[in-house]
């Protein structure tokens, strides 16, 4: 009776026991556990393989104490420090082998305070949590996706630059969509090459993608591959929207080219200053003796018809070298109210008398009770000079060249539009030509700031500025400038010699 209650007691010490207490046999299959194992029935597991019934496993635990124990035949542990989350790793914590003389008969196997499978999963929801705030909190789109294309993460940045919500994304969408034409297939291409930043990785990748509404942005990439077990399971980019970046890129440039500009103009007010110096006293000099030769002398009537050819070409010279001094004369590029007409008949003044016009007809209708613009009137030089020059050179220095002015029937807007008859603008070229350094001339030739310039010049004045173009038929550049205000208009100061 005393063996009974013995063998009583410890079944009842065993149940009563804190801790998840199982016999197992070297087949790894359940002889006997104890009550701890909530929700887990014993007549349904006994007979059963403990690794799949605990942890739904094909095959024992990598780190499992019951197969060390079995190896080693003596007790084991498994230690204490578990380093992974990841549960097919799941220790099968302490195991000793129940010994039937030298053969090992079954195994005791129990937990100890080392980690259970709830704490880890706990731990991995945290991580979890973790890694998604972080992602979520950063600037860059960050997009993944797995090995067919179906996006896995599409963060808070990347809804902002794509237009997608993120369940538009995780359900509907594939990453091969967010890049225009055969990019996708480009870039997987560079992640498999080794060559833009290792094996699996493309680094500082500039590119461009499409939004939901069609607009193509452009982005700098940094991608690389996923690798569990040695398997490609999914690649992942971060996605870097530039458009603001290029903006001020393009702003800055815009800056550098103006000031480059004002000091070659700068440059060229004093040449010309000093130029004007020294042709202005002989000019007077012909004028005054050739009008005391009228005077003084009786002439026949022949000599008086050359010596007032005399003075109408000296005026002339002189009426040049005031207007060339106008054209350059450096400002502090304030904004006044002007007279659209007189800058466009200045520049063409200057122009018409060079070679390169000689065999090129002007029409000017200029609409003589147009308000003034609000403008700085040494931009508006460049700006017609700029185009003027580009419309004779279309033209091979042979056609019609036409500037019309007129107010729009809005009534607050002044246009200006500036035509010849060249042989047009081809089609795939005229988006282009406002862009800088674009020019279609040979090298050499053309630098592709004039017509850049231009559009700064204008949308610096709050106007806009487009082509039509006619191939075959010549261009028409359309350029639109605010009204100057009414209480604005008056004396243009500053802009006399």
């Amino acid at each position: 009776m005393h063996k009974d209650m013995e063998k009583e007691y410890l079944l009842k010490g065993i149940t009563a026991f804190k801790r998840k207490f199982t016999v197992i046999s070297p087949e790894y299959k359940i002889l006997a556990l104890s009550s701890r194992f909530n929700g887990i029935k014993e007549s349904e597991t006994i007979g059963q393989h403990c690794y799949k019934v605990f942890h739904d496993r094909s095959s024992p635990c990598k780190n499992c104490s019951v197969k060390m124990a079995l190896e080693k035949k003596k007790p084991a542990l498994t230690p204490q420090s578990v380093n992974s989350l990841d549960l097919d790793e799941m220790p099968c914590y302490f195991a000793y082998p129940i010994f039937s003389g030298n053969d090992i008969e079954a195994f005791v196997s129990m937990d100890f305070d080392l980690p259970t499978r709830g704490g880890l999963e706990e731990n991995l929801q945290r991580s979890n949590a973790l890694l998604r705030n972080l992602i979520q909190s950063s600037v860059d789109c960050v997009i993944a996706a797995d090995m067919k294309g179906k996006i896995l993460i599409f963060n808070d940045a990347a809804v902002e630059v794509f237009g997608y919500t993120e369940d538009e994304a995780l359900n509907t969408l594939n990453v091969r969509d967010i890049y225009p034409g055969d990019q996708a297939f480009e870039v997987m291409r560079k992640l498999r090459s080794g060559e833009y930043g290792g094996k699996g990785k493309l680094k500082l990748y500039y590119t461009d993608v499409i939004s939901k509404n069609g607009e193509t942005i452009p982005i700098k990439l940094n991608a690389s591959k996923i690798y569990e077990k040695g398997q490609k399971i999914a690649t992942i980019g971060f996605f870097r929207d530039m458009r603001e970046e290029f903006r001020i890129k393009n702003e800055l440039e815009n800056t550098q080219i103006q000031l480059l500009q004002a000091e070659k103009m700068s440059s060229l007010g004093k040449l010309a200053a000093g130029v004007a110096h020294q042709l202005n006293n002989p000019l007077g000099g012909i004028t005054l003796f050739a009008k005391l030769m009228q005077e003084e002398y009786d002439l026949e009537e022949g000599a008086k018809e050359d010596l007032g050819r005399i003075l109408k070409d000296a005026q002339r010279c002189r009426d040049t070298v005031k207007e060339l001094l106008e054209f350059t004369r450096q400002t502090r590029h304030l904004m006044r109210p002007h007279d659209v007409n007189h800058a466009i008949s200045r520049t063409l003044f200057l122009l018409e008398s060079q070679t390169l016009f000689h065999n090129i007809e002007i029409v000017k209708d200029l609409d003589d009770s147009l308000p003034h613009v609000q403008s700085d009137i040494q931009q508006l030089n460049h700006l017609f000079m700029n185009i003027i020059l580009n419309a004779a050179q279309a033209m091979k220095e042979k056609g019609r060249l036409t500037v019309k002015s007129s107010l729009m029937p809005d009534g607050n807007r002044v246009c200006i539009e500036i035509s010849d008859t060249g042989p047009g603008i081809p089609e795939d070229i005229l988006p282009h030509i406002f862009e800088q350094f674009f020019t279609t001339k040979e090298e050499g030739k053309g630098t592709g700031l004039g017509l850049s310039l231009a559009y700064s010049i204008v949308k610096n004045h709050g106007g806009n500025i487009m082509a039509k173009n006619k191939p075959g038929q010549g261009t028409t550049f359309i350029i639109e400038f605010p009204i100057a205000d009414k209480g604005n208009e008056g004396e243009e100061s500053g802009d006399k010699i």
